[in-house]
């Protein structure tokens, strides 16, 4: 079995500690956190070692990998720190907020044949994989747009947002992975506009809640973005991909797929559910086993750096378009 530490017994940290610990193939060796009374209360829970030093943790001899689940100006040391020393890594993305230093640490990983894989956990939701499937087996024949609406059920706590490095990096970056992944080419150019039209003191950070993005590949395939901090009715997570023979189309998951009719009401549903966490959870088990299968089957990581660093420069794009009003060159 792989013996794997967990780095960070925060939000994330608790999801994947919980899938290690649950997955037959890996056993949980160490949850380690600066906060003592975080590691102590998630390795009680899951019956492992409590540690408060990750870089002491990255070098023990019974730690074959580590899921680093750390604050993002965390994220690079403790990744070349695993690298260093021979660890398979999966680190939450992203890899930095700073292009510069994420294009560091990405030419280090590959010059060190690092196994590292980037925590872009949407690729590995069973409706987002049947998409790509029937992208991939010619069923709407030639992509030509791609449609994501990514909407949170509120804002995070101001504490969070002050350091999240603002909505492109935090939020939107997962859907430049998703765009990426899907339309299965590199966007060459972007166009985003951004508003503050939930909480208008994001000006003091700098910070938008309200985004929609434009972007277009070489050969002229297209994708929009929108997004927003807020939704009044739930974690709403949608794709449309419209193709050459056909469309495919990812609604919303709810509870449950009951519909009603009444006197006061027809076809009304389940409300969306409210968190990406409850969204997600499968998603997050299947990316640890599609890390664990990579690890021990000596196979590519599905996720690499250079995606994470991908993302993260159409996040940047994103945000000189907003701030500048131009098309941005990728």
């Amino acid at each position: 079995m792989l013996r794997v530490a967990v780095l960070g017994a925060g939000r994330i940290g608790r999801i994947h500690a919980a899938n290690v610990a649950s997955s037959r193939e890996a056993r949980l060796v160490a949850v380690a956190d600066p906060s003592g009374e975080a590691a102590r209360e998630l390795a009680a829970r899951l019956s492992c070692e409590a540690a408060f030093d990750s870089l002491a943790v990255i070098e023990r001899d019974d730690v074959d990998a580590v899921v680093i689940g750390t604050p993002t100006d965390t994220h690079v040391p403790l990744m070349l720190h695993a690298v260093r020393r021979g660890k398979a890594v999966l680190c939450e993305k992203p890899i930095d907020l700073d292009l510069a230093k994420a294009d560091a640490a990405v030419e280090e990983i590959e010059r060190l044949g690092g196994r590292v894989m980037i925590a872009f956990n949407r690729r590995f939701d069973p409706a987002a994989r049947a998409l790509r499937d029937a992208i991939d087996a010619g069923e709407i024949g030639e992509i030509r747009q791609v449609l994501i609406t990514s909407r949170d059920p509120g804002l995070p706590p101001s504490g969070y947002l002050r350091h999240s490095g603002g909505i492109f990096r935090d939020m939107t970056i997962h859907d430049f992975d998703m765009a990426r992944w899907l339309l299965g080419e590199e966007p060459v150019e972007v166009t985003a506009t951004a508003s503050r039209l939930v909480d208008a003191g994001l000006a003091e950070i700098g910070d938008f809640d309200t985004v929609m993005v434009q972007m277009r590949t070489a050969s002229g395939r297209q994708c929009h973005i929108n997004g927003c901090r807020e939704a009044v009715y739930g974690y709403d997570q949608r794709f449309e991909i419209f193709g050459s023979a056909g469309m495919l189309l990812n609604e919303n998951v709810r509870a449950t797929t009951v519909r009603r009719w009444t006197r006061t009401q027809t076809d009304a549903q389940e409300p969306l559910l409210n968190f990406f966490l409850e969204r997600y959870a499968d998603a997050y088990r299947l990316e640890l086993q599609a890390f664990l299968d990579a690890v021990q089957g000596g196979a590519p990581m599905p996720v690499t750096p250079r995606d994470g660093r991908q993302a993260l420069r159409l996040a940047d794009c994103a945000l000189e378009s907003a701030l500048t009003g131009r098309a941005i060159k990728v």
